[in-house]
């Protein structure tokens, strides 16, 4: 694995205080075999050169369509995945070089909630089996102890004490996801990737599922990667948001001033296509035309070009830097200079 030179993230928050987590110049490519000796043809460019940094108690909001490398982002964060190049530092510790038995104590502190709870959890075993397993192997309690917590955390995520005793099938699709969250919980984490975690649920359960995560982030202390696709979930859920775009970030800034302050034209195209509050408000949606470049085969240049209303030659020419502009925060856009 292939380390390169970092500079200071640009979305890192202006603070002295060493961040909990940081990221500095991620790349990820996924290599593309064939031919008769299999070898190396091309390279999916899943993530390219992402710096950002998160601040303990922070959370911080990946959007953007699907393919555009978040679920990467934030499984490389974990090292689910290796990065191809770049630097992964949690309270300023290198980890992205550190061998299996070296990540045993760093990954009980990391846990990841996936999009599909269903798939993330063995069939073959029970919720007292499943979160058995990994509080075991850990160490987290003793095996005194061990059915009192697991009666906690199944009642933290607001299932009741027979759950412990069903399979995953026998659960619907908002609770199968608490137990995602449980056995998340399980080895008392600092952070958590919570990878498109309400996605596949209905609208009523998304945000039962959501304040119970809100609950349980102010109880616990929790540091919080949310990756979505829905810009209106990540307003209301997070702190900062990072606006993804073919594996590259195109913007970033506080969820506060999200609608105000958005300078890119591809972050205003996303605010523009969420369904309008206001039933009285006939607005037309935003709708994007052409279709995404191919991660096989980047454009040069900006990758939104083929698609933006304000593009320029340049635009076509040259990758924009994410860099501080006018409105204050990190935006990388030509047409903003």
């Amino acid at each position: 694995m292939t380390q390169t030179a970092a500079s200071p993230a640009p979305s890192a928050p202006e603070s002295a205080e060493v961040p909990f987590i940081e990221a500095r110049n991620l790349v990820k490519k996924f290599p593309v075999r064939g031919g008769v000796l299999n070898r190396v043809v091309a390279n999916v460019h899943a993530v390219t050169d992402v710096s950002f940094a998160i601040r303990k108690g922070e959370t911080l909001g990946i959007v953007g369509e699907s393919g555009c490398g978040k679920s990467t982002l934030g499984k490389m964060l974990i090292r689910l995945l290796e990065p191809t190049a770049g630097s992964i530092r949690i309270e300023g510790r290198e980890i992205t070089g550190l061998n299996h038995q070296q990540m045993m104590p760093i990954r009980r502190r990391m846990q990841i909630i996936f999009q599909d709870p269903y798939s993330s959890l063995n069939p073959r075993l029970t919720v007292r089996q499943l979160l058995k397993e990994a509080i075991a192997f850990h160490g987290v309690v003793g095996r005194d102890a061990m059915e009192s917590y697991i009666d906690q955390l199944i009642a933290t995520v607001g299932l009741r004490p027979e759950a412990k005793d069903k399979f995953p099938h026998e659960f619907s699709g908002g609770q199968r996801q608490r137990l995602g969250i449980a056995r998340a919980l399980a080895l008392k984490p600092e952070f958590i990737v919570a990878d498109e975690p309400v996605s596949a649920l209905d609208v009523s359960i998304q945000a039962q599922v959501l304040n119970l995560m809100m609950d349980l982030k102010e109880q616990l202390g929790l540091t919080m990667l949310f990756i979505s696709h829905d810009l209106k979930v990540v307003e209301h859920f997070c702190d900062r948001v990072l606006v993804m775009y073919l594996g590259r970030v195109v913007e970033t800034l506080t969820c506060d001033r999200l609608r105000q302050d958005a300078q890119h034209p591809y972050t205003r195209a996303l605010l523009g296509a969420n369904p309008i509050d206001d039933p009285d408000d006939r607005r037309p949606l935003t709708v994007l035309t052409g279709d995404v470049p191919s991660p096989l085969n980047p454009p040069p240049g900006c990758a939104f070009a083929s698609r933006c209303p304000e593009v320029k030659d340049r635009c076509r020419e040259e990758v924009p830097p994410l860099e501080l502009k006018q409105a204050g925060h990190p935006s990388a856009c030509w047409a903003r200079e």
